[in-house]
């Protein structure tokens, strides 16, 4: 699918076809195709929680305003910010160092500068930190809608929920905030999906103060 056929296409659908499934391997596909998305310094601050089963579903739909897509939807993605994905120590943090030396991007010397500098850009305050999560995971989660969409799914992004309600009843460590749920599976055709809403044009969208 081209690039633009999959942003036209995709679609934040009401309603799921419960009898259609999603494979663990188109799951596998979206996830790894969305981790190609774009992270401040490469650090991919993002993790997932992939829900199948009926009885996780049903525990994510009492502390999600009851919306029926969550079970209705054979697969449900919590998507995780990590606040301390910039931190010395993270294993994300560490790993991406690593890498960066191997890959020759960065020298081995400079690991104290890369502290610092990931430190001052996105550790500096709870308000950074917080914004480095949101950023970084919202770009993961948008990857993975529009890769359910060139594999033939449709999604739906969800922020109707109880964030400290769900992050206790899957035991989130506080040091992930949950931006969104993302359900993904096959639109029912028995329902009526409406046109695509507006959207801003070019002259709305660029300012100058």
């Amino acid at each position: 699918m081209e690039f633009k056929d999959a942003m036209k296409q995709r679609r934040a659908v009401n309603f799921f076809d419960p009898t259609q499934e999603v494979t663990d391997a188109q799951v596998k596909h979206i996830l790894e195709t969305a981790a190609l998305a774009p992270s401040g310094f490469n650090l991919q601050p993002w993790n997932v929680i992939v829900l199948r089963n009926r009885e996780e579903k049903e525990t994510l739909k009492k502390v999600a305003m009851n919306q029926p897509k969550i079970t209705e939807a054979p697969v449900v993605l919590i998507i995780l910010g990590d606040r301390e994905g910039w931190k010395q120590g993270n294993a994300g943090f560490e790993k991406d160092f690593v890498e960066s030396v191997k890959e020759g991007i960065m020298k081995k010397e400079q690991y104290d500068w890369f502290c610092k500098a990931t430190n001052s850009l996105y550790g500096s305050t709870p308000e950074r930190q917080l914004a480095f999560a949101c950023k970084n995971a919202g770009f993961f989660a948008m990857s993975i809608m529009l890769a359910a969409k060139d594999a033939g799914l449709d999604s739906h992004p969800m922020d109707g929920f109880d964030i400290e309600g769900v992050r206790k009843a899957f035991n989130i460590p506080d040091r992930f905030w949950i931006p969104l749920l993302i359900a993904i599976g096959h639109f029912d055709k028995s329902k009526t999906l409406f046109p695509p809403k507006w959207r801003k044009n070019f002259n709305e969208i660029v300012v100058k103060f």
